[in-house]
């Protein structure tokens, strides 16, 4: 299944955590994640300090996890999403 991660960094420490995220290391990202998580893409807005990820996981034990990492650092919001073929293949079985 494909989810959003959407998240802001909380005000009172944006530096500390982005340097955080900055220093870490390819393999340091994908232990943060675990084997259980395919990130298809994330996407950040530093003016804002807020960002998005697309990831594909058919494990919540592994989604909660990965938001725990992050949790006390930033409101994160995860929901399931399609992509366009399985938006209208949706759309195909409710309107015929």
């Amino acid at each position: 299944m494909k989810f959003m991660a959407s998240w802001r960094l909380h005000e009172d420490n944006r530096h500390e955590t982005f340097q955080t995220f900055s220093a870490m290391s390819p393999d340091e990202d994908a232990a943060d994640h675990g084997p259980n998580i395919k990130v298809i893409g994330r996407w950040h807005d530093l003016a804002q300090f807020t960002g998005v990820a697309i990831f594909e996981s058919d494990d919540p034990q592994a989604i909660a996890h990965w938001v725990l990492n992050w949790n006390a650092v930033l409101d994160i919001e995860v929901v399931p999403v399609l992509d366009d073929d399985e938006a209208r293949a949706v759309g195909r079985k409710k309107f015929g």
